[in-house]
């Protein structure tokens, strides 16, 4: 009975890979310039969604092989496109300010969680989000991933501390996520 238990539980915990989705038509090694979105935000922390975009960016220039618009020039286009929604525009919206801003791709996402969790009387920091790249030519969703790091571990319940600090977790998911896309 109790490696039958061990055996169901180590099933639930392990990791099915169904978290990311990359088109298998797309040349991924044709996008050199793209454009972030400003990221919903669906979190306390006001400004989560503007800190985990300047990290993306950041960590997308330090690939070598990418070349991100700078977020004025996003908003610009933005303004010129007429885009209702920025973190979620129609095809329409995509082809146009892919046009506008001369960019292969467009990068929209969300962020769910991003901040302090307790469980106990333990702290820790934790993210969660979801991001996608939209090919501008067609309009179409080419690569698609979710990711969550960080929470209150069973070593940050066995020690105490307050866990990784926000900007690490961050940095460490936007690195895994970038991964994905390469």
């Amino acid at each position: 009975m109790g490696i039958f238990m061990l055996s169901v539980l180590l099933t639930a915990c392990a990791s099915t890979g169904k978290d990311t989705f990359r088109d298998p038509n797309m040349d991924f090694g044709s996008i050199k310039t793209v454009a972030i979105l400003p990221l919903s935000n669906l979190t306390r922390e006001t400004l989560a969604g503007d800190r985990v975009r300047d990290v993306l960016a950041n960590n997308l220039f330090a690939t070598g092989g990418i070349y991100v618009v700078p977020p004025g020039e996003v908003m610009r286009g933005l303004l010129r496109a007429g885009t209702a929604n920025p973190s979620s525009p129609s095809i329409e919206e995509v082809k146009r300010l892919g046009g506008i801003l001369s960019v292969d791709a467009l990068i929209t996402g969300v962020v769910k969680e991003y901040g302090e969790v307790r469980s106990g009387s333990v702290t820790s920091n934790v993210i969660s989000m979801s991001l996608q790249m939209i090919e501008t030519q067609t309009g179409k969703v080419v690569w698609s991933a979710s990711i969550t790091k960080g929470g209150v571990t069973a070593w940050d319940r066995l020690l105490g501390g307050g866990g990784t600090p926000m900007d690490n977790v961050t940095e460490k998911a936007v690195n895994d996520l970038i991964e994905k896309l390469f």
